[in-house]
């Protein structure tokens, strides 16, 4: 089954913590700190695959969590980076927040994007050493990962896209041109989800999808007509097929338009090319040339029995330019790759590791938040916790 959506949730590595150590060596009884830094957490990451079609693999698993940082250790010794975790997905996904807000549109082959980042590794106490404080004691904990819920949602990739009324003959036709071998049957709706075919000549190779049959009030969201016609946003070529043995292709051709004038995303200026199908049922091929600039030609074919067929196939080359090359902007990555990361929402306070127990710097937000990083660090009842100038017992 074609999956187009999916929610996850991922939460990126909590930074190591900083080592709270002294040296201690043979003829060195007063050695001074030597702890090393935590290491970061890692991040979650989403890579653009343009060998996946679809995202049926989040749909068994849906949390992922990033590898915690390493702690650092004595004689200045670093933590390790904790593991990143790399999410492949179809070239074409966007990824949307919690608000409905669009974060990052993945739209070209190896595109990258952070949804969360790990947290920074805490600062071993030989970072605290002043001329004023030569033995600290005290080091940092590791900050925690970002975390968060999205929505992804993929948009097809396609040079032209069949658009049509449900039973026009749009799967026979992709059929017949191309590698693609959908279900055929003679009754509406034996298309049930998009279908991807790649047509080939000798120098060029194209991308054809066959979407399913649009129905009255589709725009609207009527049976899955949101879903359907957001995969033709990124079709360079609307492919109108029409059955012409089923009345007046007149009807069908602006009941259609219709719909993608009422969805928008520029659907409604998009090429056009008319494919009359089924010309084998009827005496003669119907005399139908709409006056419409955003048709570029008429084709008059029968996807059954092939007449026609192949000349619609070679013209879709023609009519279908090749795409210009992606340029990559200074970091290397496409131009038209969307990424809006949310305001840093890190915390405000820190907190070390004493040898009794934590010290805090900063305000919270909120005393339930301090609790809980308390705890994420390892804090235990009993212990001492000193926070602006008092020493208080957690609980």
């Amino acid at each position: 089954m074609f999956h187009d959506r999916a929610r996850i949730r991922v939460l990126a590595g909590r930074g190591g913590d900083g080592a709270l150590s002294f040296r201690r060596e043979k003829h060195v009884p007063k050695g001074g700190p030597d702890g090393g830094d935590g290491g970061p957490g890692g991040d979650v990451l989403l890579v653009s695959d343009p060998d996946l079609r679809d995202l049926s693999s989040f749909r068994t698993r849906r949390y992922f969590k990033a590898g915690k940082g390493g702690a650092g250790g004595g004689t200045g010794r670093h933590g390790a980076s904790g593991e990143e975790i790399e999410l492949r997905v179809p070239v074409g996904t966007q990824v949307f927040d919690e608000d409905e807000q669009l974060v990052a549109d993945l739209a070209a082959p190896g595109a990258r994007v952070v949804l969360a980042r790990g947290g920074e590794g805490g600062r071993g106490n030989r970072r605290f050493a002043t001329p004023t404080r030569q033995t600290p004691r005290f080091a940092e904990t590791g900050l925690p990962g970002d975390a968060g819920e999205y929505d992804l949602r993929l948009k097809l990739l396609a040079d032209a896209a069949l658009v049509g009324l449900p039973n026009a003959g749009k799967s026979s036709l992709l059929a017949r041109i191309s590698n693609a071998r959908p279900k055929v049957a003679e009754y509406p709706f034996t298309t049930l989800q998009p279908v991807l075919g790649t047509v080939d000549s000798d120098e060029r190779q194209l991308v054809v999808a066959d979407v399913p049959g649009l129905i009255e009030g589709a725009s609207e969201g009527v049976g899955l007509g949101h879903e359907f016609l957001a995969h033709l946003e990124r079709a360079r070529l609307l492919v109108h097929v029409i059955d012409a043995a089923a009345g007046d292709p007149a009807d069908a051709f602006a009941q259609i338009n219709h719909e993608l004038e009422e969805y928008g995303a520029g659907l409604a200026e998009r090429p056009q090319v008319v494919v009359l199908n089924k010309i084998d049922l009827l005496p003669e091929p119907p005399d139908f040339e709409p006056d419409d600039p955003r048709v570029v030609r008429v084709f008059a074919l029968s996807a059954a029995t092939g007449e026609g067929v192949e000349r619609f196939r070679r013209s879709l080359f023609e009519l279908c330019p090749p795409a210009e090359s992606l340029q990559a902007d200074e970091g290397g990555l496409p131009q038209f790759l969307v990424y809006r990361p949310k305001p840093d929402q890190r915390r405000r306070f820190r907190i070390l590791r004493t040898e009794r127990g934590f010290r805090v710097h900063g305000k919270a937000g909120s005393d339930e938040e301090l609790e809980q990083a308390l705890r994420d660090v390892g804090a235990r009842t009993g212990d001492e916790v000193e926070m602006e100038g008092e020493v208080l017992e957690f609980q």
